[in-house]
C-alpha cells in the first residue's frame, strides 16, 4: 500500500471519530456539567497519551525539555478551549456549536495577520465572508434580518473557542516539541488545573456508567485517537491537500449521528448556515499560493 493510501486511511480514521463528537458531547453534557467532563475525558487522553510516548520511548525526552512552553500552552489546550467548547455545546443544539466551530479555520487566517505578519489575499476576505454569512444564519435560526439570536451567549461561546483553538496553533507555529509529547505536556498541566477548578466548584459527582462511558469516549477518541490518527496521516502524505479536504465528510456525518442517536431535529437554518461555511472553507483551501497582493 502507497504512503499516500495510507494517509488517506488515516485521516478518513481520524475524521470518522470526529464524526462521532458532536453526539458525544451531547450525551456527556445530558449527565455531567461541562467541567465534570472536561476533567475526565482530559484525565483519559492524558493517561492514553502518557502510555504512547512509553511505547514511542520518548518519554524522558518529555520530562527534561518543552514545559516552558507547555506552561501556556496546557492552559489554552485543553483547559480554556475545551472549557469554553463544552460550555457552547451545554447552551446550544450539538448541530449548530458543531457548524459554529468550523470556522476555526477562518479565524486563524485572520489572526494570522497580526500575530504572524501574515496577508490576506482577497481570497481570503471572500472566504470569510460568505462562512460568516452562514455564521449569522445559524445564529439566527434563519431570521437573517432579526438582531434577536436565540442564545446569543451560546454563539459567543462557539465563536470564542474557535478563536482559542485559532490563537492556540498560530503561537504554536514554532512549537519544536514532537506532537505526541507537546498534547502529552499540555494535559500533564492542564489537568491539575482542572482538578484544582473541579474540586473549588461542585465536585465530581457519580452520574453513572453512561455518563462515564461517554467521558471517556471523548477522551479517548476526540482528544486522543484522533489526533494520533491525524498527525500520522499528516506526516504520511506527499501534500497536505490530499487529506485536509477530507474534513469535509464530518459535518453530514456529525448531523446524520445527532439526529439518530440524540434525537435532536435538524434545523432548516442549520444545513443553509453549514453550505456557506463549508463553502467558504473551501474557496480558502482552493487557493494554490498566497497571492503577492494583499488588501
Amino acid at each position: 500500500m502507497s504512503q499516500d493510501r495510507q494517509a488517506i486511511l488515516y485521516g478518513l480514521g481520524a475524521v470518522g471519530l470526529w464524526s462521532t463528537v458532536a453526539t458525544a458531547f451531547k450525551v456527556g453534557l445530558g449527565w455531567m456539567t461541562p467541567l465534570e467532563l472536561m476533567w475526565l475525558a482530559a484525565l483519559v487522553s492524558w493517561l492514553l497519551m502518557g502510555g504512547l510516548v512509553l511505547k514511542q520511548g520518548t518519554m524522558r525526552q518529555a520530562l527534561n525539555s518543552g514545559w516552558k512552553t507547555a506552561l501556556w500552552a496546557g492552559v489554552m489546550n485543553p483547559v480554556a478551549y475545551y472549557l469554553v467548547l463544552f460550555a457552547a455545546y451545554d447552551r446550544l443544539p450539538g448541530q449548530e456549536a458543531m457548524a459554529l466551530n468550523y470556522t476555526w479555520a477562518l479565524a486563524m487566517a485572520f489572526l494570522a495577520v497580526p500575530i504572524l505578519g501574515q496577508r490576506l489575499t482577497r481570497m481570503d476576505i471572500v472566504a470569510g465572508l460568505v462562512a460568516y454569512a452562514g455564521v449569522w444564519v445559524i445564529a439566527t435560526r434563519g431570521a437573517v434580518f432579526n438582531m434577536s439570536f436565540e442564545d446569543p451567549l451560546g454563539v459567543l461561546l462557539a465563536l470564542s473557542s474557535t478563536l482559542l483553538w485559532a490563537l492556540y496553533w498560530l503561537l504554536n507555529a514554532r512549537d519544536e516539541r514532537p506532537p505526541l509529547v507537546g498534547q502529552w505536556q499540555n494535559f500533564t498541566v492542564g489537568l491539575p488545573i482542572l482538578t484544582a477548578l473541579l474540586l473549588i466548584g461542585p465536585g465530581f459527582q457519580w452520574h453513572g456508567w453512561k455518563a462515564v462511558g461517554a467521558g471517556m469516549y471523548v477522551g479517548l477518541f476526540e482528544m486522543g485517537i484522533a489526533f494520533v490518527l491525524w498527525q500520522m496521516a499528516v506526516h504520511k502524505v506527499s501534500r497536505t491537500a490530499k487529506v485536509s479536504t477530507l474534513i469535509f465528510l464530518s459535518p453530514p456525518v456529525s448531523l446524520l449521528l445527532l439526529y439518530l442517536v440524540v434525537d435532536e431535529p435538524l434545523l432548516p437554518s442549520t444545513f443553509v448556515g453549514l453550505f456557506f461555511i463549508l463553502l467558504g472553507l473551501a474557496l480558502q483551501q482552493l487557493q494554490r499560493k498566497p497571492a503577492t497582493a494583499a488588501l
